[in-house]
């Protein structure tokens, strides 16, 4: 049974902190993959944190082995982000609003 997970990423060795995300190397292939991981339903919600330096994603995979499986086929992966967590996430609380909520 798949659960949820959620990630704290941070900047790797190849981020540049004086350009904005979208003005990194390998941007758009980075994007693309991005997109394809929320189109899956891999990625649950993901963005940046006020820092821009940290991202935190919420995934729905069956492990953390699964979870850094998936991720090292980004092109960033280990270069402008980096893993630092990988947390199990029990959800106790969820509204009605939800897309899929009961």
């Amino acid at each position: 049974m798949a659960s949820f997970l959620v990630l704290l990423l941070r900047s790797g060795p190849e981020w540049d902190p004086a350009k904005p995300m979208e003005k990194q190397s390998d941007w758009e292939a980075h994007a693309e993959c991005m997109d394809g991981l929320v189109e899956r339903g891999f990625v649950v919600l993901g963005g940046p944190l006020a820092d821009e330096h940290r991202i935190v994603l919420a995934v729905e995979a069956e492990s953390e082995e699964a979870v850094r499986a998936e991720l090292a086929r980004d092109p960033w992966h280990e270069t402008h982000l980096v893993v630092d967590r990988v947390e199990p996430w029990t959800i106790r609380l969820r509204s009605s609003k939800t897309p899929g909520a009961k």
